[in-house]
């Protein structure tokens, strides 16, 4: 039912733009993109007048000047700025915060879920962003999604999906703020106590398809419980889900706020934190120890705190607990990025409206990066963190040919990555 559902979708979705009208005809056709100032490989100098060389879904190769190879599709960008798609590494693309979300569980299906997962997905690829990791929702929603635009059904940004995200009994994933008998009836079917319990959860996540195992090593702002930011997990229990996580070849990233639940599960040998809020001196050493990634997801913190002063859909627990955290997740972001730790760019949109994913890079300059940090860890950093550096996150040959461009120069006002002008994601244009 899901799969007719989302075929549904593409035919709907295909009413408001025709990407697959501009996809190449086959795989033999060649289409030339003239870039005026193309920033192949974020970190290095940007090069000007340059050619790039599409045969297919990749890229065949770069050349200086202009060139026209006879029977060649040329786009024009010989105006633009031209960069590798984005890669957003915290995305929830089946929901947006606002009044009745925390409902949706009860009034929504896997289908529904999928037919707003497709409308924020291709709002998410308009922006710019061809890659995501999406780390938290319907399990079954996420994975049709994921393999729906993976097959070209639905249009949308390249996926990563962890499903539900193992919890503890009560912990930040799991149900909360209802009466008792919801909370039986809609427990997350990833809630788990105790090591065996956790190593279930990881291998049952694994068995069903997650690319990557999410974990809420500490409790969260937006559950309906007054359990603190701190951690929730036992230690015995982290070391159990990474373990069991790494043996069947994923990594484990953690929802983490409080500074004890970030540095146990770092100890634990965990890949990435989300959000680490209160990160302290050790917990940047472990990182760097570890070759950890931080997701410092700031626009999430931004948007509670403000959300938090002028919402009436916010319960008395989130709205305390958005007022504490939302407001010195910039200056976390700040003293990671002076300790050396590897930064990935993660938004946590569906908090934040989806398609605004690019205030992340105002804030992350805000924090102390340069535009051109801020760049990297939207490419280079988090093509690494997501394991697809070899095919996304610059515009080399045999990469994806995931291309994006804009008016003005984001190297001197970070704000002109707002305005996406033109994408491409696997050689399709679908914004032009």
């Amino acid at each position: 039912m899901l799969k007719t559902t989302l075929t549904a979708i593409a035919l709907i979705a295909t009413t408001t733009f025709v990407p697959a009208a501009m996809a190449q005809d086959s795989n033999d056709a060649l289409t030339v993109i003239h870039a005026g100032w193309l920033l192949a490989v974020p970190g290095e100098d940007p090069a000007m007048e340059q050619s790039i060389l599409i045969r297919g879904e990749r890229i065949e190769g770069i050349e200086a000047g202009y060139v026209t190879p006879d029977g060649a599709t040329i786009i024009d960008l010989s105006d633009e700025y031209v960069m590798p798609g984005f890669i957003d590494s915290h995305v929830h693309l089946q929901s947006e915060l606002g009044p009745g979300r925390r409902f949706n569980a009860f009034t929504m299906s896997a289908p529904d879920l999928a037919f707003d997962g497709a409308v924020n997905a291709r709002t998410t690829l308009m922006a710019g962003f061809t890659t995501v990791q999406d780390v938290g929702g319907n399990f079954e929603a996420s994975l049709a999604l994921r393999d729906a635009i993976a097959a070209g059904d639905v249009p949308g940004p390249r996926m990563r999906v962890a499903g539900s995200a193992v919890t503890p009994t009560g912990g930040h994933a799991d149900i909360n703020g209802f009466s008792l008998d919801v909370l039986h009836m809609f427990a997350s079917e990833s809630a788990c106590n105790g090591v065996a319990q956790c190593r279930e959860a990881v291998r049952t996540l694994i068995r069903g398809g997650a690319d990557v195992i999410k974990i809420t090593a500490t409790g969260g702002v937006l559950s309906d419980t007054a359990a603190g930011v701190e951690q929730q997990f036992f230690d015995d229990e982290l070391a159990a889900i990474v373990e069991a996580a790494h043996m069947m070849g994923r990594r484990v990233t953690a929802h983490a706020h409080g500074v004890t639940g970030i540095n146990s599960f770092l100890e634990a040998g965990g890949n990435s934190i989300e959000h680490g809020t209160y990160l302290d001196r050790e917990s940047i050493r472990l990182m760097r120890r570890n070759g950890a990634y931080l997701v410092p997801t700031v626009l999430a913190g931004i948007t509670v705190a403000e959300l938090a002063e002028t919402a009436d859909f916010m319960t008395d627990n989130q709205r305390a607990k958005s007022r504490e955290v939302g407001p010195v997740m910039l200056e976390m972001a700040r003293r990671a990025h002076e300790g050396g730790v590897t930064i990935a760019f993660g938004t946590d949109s569906g908090v934040s409206r989806h398609g605004l994913n690019a205030r992340e890079f105002e804030l992350l300059v805000e924090a102390g990066l340069t535009p051109m940090e801020a760049i990297v860890t939207a490419t280079i950093n988090a093509s690494r963190h997501l394991q697809m550096d070899e095919d996304i996150g610059t515009i080399q040959a045999g990469r994806f040919a995931d291309i994006i461009a804009v008016d003005g120069n984001p190297l001197e006002n970070i704000s002109e990555l707002r305005e996406m002008g033109f994408v491409m994601k696997g050689g399709e244009v679908y914004r032009d």
